[in-house]
């Protein structure tokens, strides 16, 4: 059996850019595993993750979805014991996929860049499973990384914003350096985090190296107040 790795996907710039550089790195990652949220989250980027199995497709990698019901988030008291609520179907899921025959797993791959609330809480089930957690953004200059996406040949879209500054133009908005630059404004003003790490915006990767055919989308625009997200109408590979 090879060491067979998990790649913790939601699609967006962050845990893509994290597969990407497991690929690179020569981590045989055997599956991306998708958590779809009904509702919002404090684990789980939600946007456009429907887009998940287009992606795989694209990476030529194996995908496993977990639709676990509505975790009720907006309603909670403990964001703690909430965010270690939300990680039983991922951990039951890692736990099927180790189970499998001829699966030899190894460790998962993740996104994460500051989130403390969502890193300690992975790095806690990976200890619990044996396994390791390769977590290639953590800590690192978010506008290195962001700059890096770039070079790379990351086409990012943005699909969703909540964040003084970011109006309904931004939706749909391509995340390249032109929008970099302008929010690195945005943080001196009202500190706008430059990769999105406080909830600002979320994105979808819809090209990169790592994937064969480009996934082109059609959505609209829909915005509540002081925030906004894409909606997506139709997908498909290009």
């Amino acid at each position: 059996m090879t060491d067979d790795w998990v790649s913790l996907f939601s699609g967006g710039k962050d845990s893509s850019w994290a597969l990407y550089r497991a690929l690179e790195e020569g981590l045989d990652v055997s599956r991306l595993l998708t958590v779809h949220p009904a509702g919002d989250s404090y684990m789980y980027h939600t946007p456009a993750t429907e887009l998940a199995g287009l992606a795989a497709e694209s990476v030529g990698v194996d995908l496993v979805e977990v639709s676990p019901d509505d975790f009720g988030a907006d309603d909670v008291a403990d964001a703690g014991a909430q965010g270690d609520a939300e990680l039983e179907p991922m951990e039951a899921a890692l736990r099927e996929i180790g189970a499998s025959d001829g699966v030899d797993l190894a460790g998962v791959t993740a996104g994460a860049v500051e989130s403390e609330f969502q890193t300690s809480r992975i790095q806690g089930m990976c200890d619990r499973l044996g396994i390791d957690l390769f977590a290639p953004l953590w800590r690192e200059d978010p506008v290195a990384l962001a700059e890096a996406m770039f070079d790379a040949g990351f086409e990012i879209r943005i699909v969703q914003v909540a964040a003084y500054g970011l109006d309904e133009s931004w939706l749909g908005r391509r995340y390249d350096a032109g929008a970099l630059a302008e929010l690195l404004e945005l943080r001196a003003e009202y500190g706008v985090h430059p990769l999105g790490e406080g909830g600002e915006f979320e994105t979808y990767v819809v090209d990169g190296p790592h994937m064969d055919r480009r996934i082109e989308f059609e959505g609209d625009a829909v915005w509540e107040g002081d925030r906004g997200r894409v909606e997506v109408r139709d997908a498909r590979l290009a």
